[in-house]
């Protein structure tokens, strides 16, 4: 092995510039060279075979001989000097030479294609236009229309915009030119509600009067909310200065001087116990506005109960009294208002068109006072007017209304308590 390594050493030194793991190879490799031709001999590597164990090949006697090599050439790819030049042709286009089985291959499914002609195209005469082209030709024009009004548009700004550039320069102030606007048409309003006072009021209803016949003056009072309530009852009997203008119905139960007197100051119907019977049988009809009676004949009236709902006699409504022709003069102005819609609004007559302003004033006055004076207890929150009554209406029978302010109507009840005071 030293003398291996002796071996190898001097091998670096002198014999070869290979590296150390090719030298290696070479020596231990049991196979002679390639070409021993080609590669260089040196009485180094003969000395080294003859050091190797392995035993020679049979073949190594002519090792010597140079092994023939033969030339292998291959055609060169063609390089196109510029893109004028032709491509190789494929074969699909090929007619030089035949075609080959892997040509075929790929053709062979391919549909035939028979030959296109196409007509010349001649230019098209006016009377052969069909409608297509007339359409066309219109929206080319609406087109150049649409460019033209853009191009206007366009003008119209720049030169505007100059002039203000310009103004805006120089320092000047210029009236702009003012295009009309669109005039505007305002929504009618509503016209308001119009309050008149008492007296106006009467003159404009003695004014629009049209019917034939003697319209009656109505009243007609728009109460609070809560008296809708149905424990809220409005009951009570206004006796108005004046007559209403309507014939009242009046029936006195009494007997006596009390009977005369009541005959003596207009009383339709008079009659004591007789006249109880016969409205209880029957033969006397019950047609009664009022009825009136002493208070010698109230437990005898209970039986009439029935009979006479909503007339039976009062001490409430007056009509229970010991001075009969009073009372009786006094049923002929009187006004019941014990009844009230379900809007609770309360509707009076307070006299005829013919009559006079000053009447109609006074009757009004008289009729508002007694409806002050019937206010329920249990309403909550109210004045005398404020709360209680939210408007008053007058009208005619067939003519418009007119609503009547409340300080108004507090004018003609004041005048009508002094009246009566005196």
């Amino acid at each position: 092995m030293a003398a291996l390594e002796l071996l190898l050493f001097q091998a670096r030194r002198y014999c070869s510039s290979k590296p150390l793991y090719q030298l290696s190879l070479l020596l231990c490799s049991p196979s002679p060279l390639p070409n021993p031709a080609s590669t260089p001999t040196s009485p180094f590597l003969v000395f080294h075979r003859s050091l190797c164990s392995s035993s020679p090949q049979p073949d190594e006697d002519r090792s010597n001989e140079p092994t023939p090599i033969q030339a292998v050439s291959y055609p060169t790819k063609p390089k196109y000097q510029s893109s004028h030049e032709n491509p190789p042709q494929s074969p699909m286009n090929a007619e030089a030479r035949a075609w080959t089985r892997e040509d075929i291959r790929y053709v062979k499914d391919v549909p035939k294609i028979s030959p296109v002609s196409y007509p010349s195209r001649v230019a098209p005469l006016p009377e052969d236009r069909t409608a297509v082209a007339v359409v066309e030709e219109g929206e080319a024009k609406e087109e150049e229309k649409k460019k033209e009004m853009d191009d206007q548009l366009e003008r119209e700004t720049r030169r505007i915009r100059d002039d203000n550039r310009r103004i805006r320069w120089s320092g000047l102030r210029v009236e702009e030119e003012r295009l009309p606007f669109p005039t505007l048409i305002k929504q009618e309003q509503k016209k308001k509600k119009v309050v008149y006072d008492l007296h106006e009021a009467i003159r404009l209803i003695k004014a629009n009067v049209k019917a034939n016949f003697n319209e009656t003056v109505e009243v007609h009072v728009n109460l609070a909310a809560e008296l809708r309530r149905t424990d809220l009852k409005l009951d009570g009997i206004a006796t108005l200065p004046h007559d209403i203008g309507k014939a009242v119905k009046i029936a006195v139960f009494a007997d006596g001087s009390a009977a005369d007197e009541a005959k003596a100051a207009g009383a339709d119907v008079v009659g004591g116990v007789e006249l109880i019977e016969g409205v209880q049988n029957g033969n006397v009809k019950a047609d009664f506005d009022i009825c009136i009676t002493t208070h010698h004949f109230v437990p005898r009236l209970q039986k009439l109960g029935k009979v006479l709902k909503g007339r039976m006699p009062s001490t409430k409504a007056g009509t229970v009294t010991e001075d009969v022709a009073k009372v009786v003069g006094e049923a002929k102005r009187i006004v019941k208002f014990n009844k009230k819609d379900k809007a609770a609004v309360v509707h009076a007559g307070i006299g005829k068109v013919s009559f006079s302003e000053e009447a109609l004033r006074e009757n009004i006055g008289a009729f508002v006072n007694a409806l002050l004076l019937a206010k329920p207890a249990g309403l909550k929150k109210s004045s005398k007017y404020a709360g209680y009554m939210n408007s008053v209406h007058l009208c005619s029978t067939m003519g418009p209304g007119y609503p009547v302010s409340i300080q108004s109507l507090s004018i003609a009840v004041d005048r009508y308590s002094r009246l009566r005071l005196v």
